[in-house]
């Protein structure tokens, strides 16, 4: 199948690679022009026979304004896929809009990173079902084989609502791994903890990809002792936790941990500071002078 690409960073362009070792053909376009197929995306437009399906992998800010200058070069019948991290709620705008140039819309949440070119990628999808049947060789030749890992998850907004919740989910399993590093670490007894984690890898109820990969950060840095704690988020996790209070979903864990990566921007909490205070004023308890 041919198919456009338009963003060929370490996603979209681990992406065409895994899919042109699928025999696919894969017109690629990216701002560095040493990536790109294609000078313009009118040239890449020019490169495929319709009707087209053209693949959008840029970060959320730019994601619109690409979309609108791909969709002035497509026409009647072609797909557009945003397979990026937009906030769901911006699909349905994006797809009327799309709609009025008879241009067919498709949000999916990837998953994967940057070993999704060796492992496959798990797929949300969102959008009309005729799209998705008419991009199933593209979906079937990115996911991992076997039955796992791709899903039609229901309308437009769907494919992006999922990884978002997704996301949310992956904060509170990292959040968990760590707490529980930093309590082995503090403990008087284990004199091992590299070794406690990757005895974790088989056989126990918290083995994951997660735990596979802290345990070759810790091959790599026994102590983590190259790293700061500064942790950023990408968006997902506060939009997951809107969401909560949106609809009255209580998320203590995800929650939890998004709060924790604020925090860990914080080299003196102007809360904890405060708290100190008053433990002073009411309870005279000792505080810690800078």
């Amino acid at each position: 199948m041919q198919l456009g690409l338009v963003g060929l960073g370490r996603m979209g362009g681990n992406m065409r690679e895994r899919l042109r070792a699928a025999g696919h053909e894969v017109v690629g376009f990216d701002h560095n022009a040493q990536l790109s197929d294609a000078a313009s995306l009118a040239e890449l437009a020019d490169k495929l026979d319709s009707p087209r399906a053209v693949w959008v992998m840029v970060p959320a800010g730019v994601t619109d304004a690409t979309i609108d200058e791909l969709a002035a070069v497509l026409g009647e019948g072609d797909i557009i896929i945003d397979g990026g991290n937009s906030r769901f709620s911006d699909d349905a705008p994006r797809a009327e809009r799309l709609n009025e140039r008879g241009i067919g819309y498709l949000d999916v949440g990837v998953s994967g990173g940057v070993w999704g070119r060796q492992n496959g990628y798990g797929l949300m999808v969102g959008g009309a079902q005729e799209h998705v049947d008419r991009l199933m060789p593209v979906f079937n030749a990115l996911k991992p084989e076997g039955e796992f890992g791709f899903v039609h998850a229901g309308p437009v907004g769907a494919g992006h609502y999922s990884k978002m919740v997704h996301n949310g989910i992956e904060y509170g399993l990292m959040h968990a791994y760590a707490e529980g590093y930093e309590l082995l670490t503090a403990s008087e007894l284990v004199t091992n903890v590299p070794g406690v984690f990757k005895s974790w890898r088989e056989g126990t109820v918290v083995r994951s990809w997660l735990l596979d990969l802290l345990d070759r950060a810790l091959d790599e840095d026994p102590e983590l002792a190259d790293l700061s704690g500064y942790t950023e988020d990408t968006g997902e996790g506060r939009w997951t936790v809107d969401e909560a209070v949106r609809l009255a979903v209580p998320l203590n864990v995800i929650t939890a941990s998004l709060f924790a990566r604020f925090a860990s921007r914080q080299d003196d909490s102007p809360a904890m500071k405060a708290v100190a205070a008053l433990r002073q004023q009411f309870g005279g308890h000792a505080v810690h002078k800078r």
